[in-house]
Parts: C-alpha cells; structure tokens; sequence
C-alpha cells in the first residue's frame, strides 16, 4: 500500500504522557513551577536579568530527563509505526521520550531540552549528550549557548509546520494535555471535518473541548488499549468499551 494511504494517526502530546515516566508536569499543585515561578526561569526576561539561574534550572532539568525512560504510551505508539500505520507526533514536550522509544516523525513545538542553541542565531544548534550548559559556553558566532526551548512570551516557530500535518490526520489523537497552552491548543481546529479527535488523560471529561471523543484514563493505559485495536482492526477507531 503506498504511503499515502496508509492510515495517517496523528498525535498530539503533552506533559501528561512524560509525567508517567517520572518527569514532573508543569501545572499541577506539585509539579514543575511550583518552587520556581515561570517568570523566573523560564521568560526571555528571566534570561536577560539572570541567566546563570536559567541554565542551572534547566541543567536539572536535563539530568531528569536524561533519567526518564519511556513508558508504555510512548512504546505503543512506536510499535504502531513499526506495522505499517503513519504516525506524525506533535508533542508540547522538550524531552526524548518518543524518539528513545522508537517514534521517527517527532515535531517538537518547544524545543528539545537535549540541545543548545546559539542567542544570535536560532540556527545554531548543538546536541548535549551528557553535561548541561555553563555561562560562557559559546556558539561559533561566539555568542553564549541557550536552552533550546521555547520560552513564555517567545513565538512557536514549528508551529506552521504542525498545522500541516494536523490537516492530514485520519485520525486526531490528543495524549496528557490540558489543552490551555496557545497557540498549541489550537491545533485542533486544524483537523480535518470527518476526522475524530480523541482526547486520552485522566480529566478528559473536563478537558475535553466539544465534539472530541473523551478517555478518561492516563496515557500509559488508555493509548496502549486504543493500539491494540488498531494493531488488530489495521484501521483507526474508537471501541465504545474505551469512552468514559
């Protein structure tokens, strides 16, 4: 079957699905912000006024990703890749956990944690393996080295691109997002008409604009249930036995 017929999955994810695999989300009560105001850490103000304070909150960060490993949604997703299904991801996280887990089409609205970028020139991108960044780490312009992470006020450049790919799901599949981020939230209104969206989170019920179908069940059971159908159908569909 040529490419373009395969069913086309696209999935859009947020902390919810990293927060299984240990990594903090960032609005909850007792997650990520709360000993650390974003306009502290996490603004183009922050870094003007403090940038050793931005880089050492974001080098613990990338430890605790670096820790992380993929759990059962993110391995699922991957197997429905390696039968034959297109599967685009679109995720609001700066973490690896999808390509570690086997994902090949990963668009990254807010960056990878696991990068440095130069400040003169968004271009400039450097891989960090291990280590983190220090004042005084430069580009090859002989700029100081950034997270790449898009920041609180700072535009979301793949967004374009996402709109795209959102326009040519078969099927629309929203994964651990409150949906309160923009303009990623809006992403939704870029999918086709005959094409269900589908939220997985465990407030799903709240969360959940009109018109998309809610399962209300964490990542790490709800995406899983929903594959194996699809891996057993060789089609995308929601089983009735999952709503609610």
């Amino acid at each position: 079957m040529a490419e373009d017929e395969r069913p086309h999955l696209v999935v859009f994810t947020g902390s919810g699905i990293s927060a299984e695999s240990g990594i903090q989300t960032f609005r909850a009560s007792d997650g990520l912000w709360a000993d650390h105001p974003i306009e502290e850490v996490a603004t183009p103000e922050a870094w003007r006024r403090n940038p050793a304070r931005v880089l050492q909150f974001y080098n613990l960060r990338r430890e605790q990703v670096r820790r992380a490993r993929p759990n059962a949604a993110h391995r699922a997703l991957a197997a429905l890749e390696r039968q034959g299904f297109r599967v685009s991801i679109i995720t609001q996280n700066i973490d690896d956990l999808h390509e570690r887990a086997g994902s090949r089409h990963v668009l990254h609205l807010h960056g990878e944690i696991l990068k440095a970028r130069s400040t003169v020139d968004g271009r400039m991108q450097y891989p960090l393996p291990r280590g983190g960044i220090e004042l005084g780490d430069i580009c090859d312009k002989g700029s100081q080295l950034r997270p790449d992470v898009v920041w609180f006020g700072e535009s979301v450049p793949h967004f374009g691109e996402a709109c795209e790919i959102v326009t040519e799901a078969d099927l629309l599949l929203v994964v651990g997002t409150s949906l309160a981020v923009m303009p990623a939230a809006s992403l939704l209104e870029h999918a086709p008409l005959d094409a269900p969206s589908v939220l997985v989170d465990p407030e799903a019920e709240v969360l959940a604009p009109p018109g998309v179908t809610r399962i209300s069940q964490p990542a790490g059971r709800g995406v899983p249930a929903l594959v194996r159908h699809w891996q057993r159908e060789g089609r995308l569909w929601v089983p009735q036995t999952l709503l609610g």
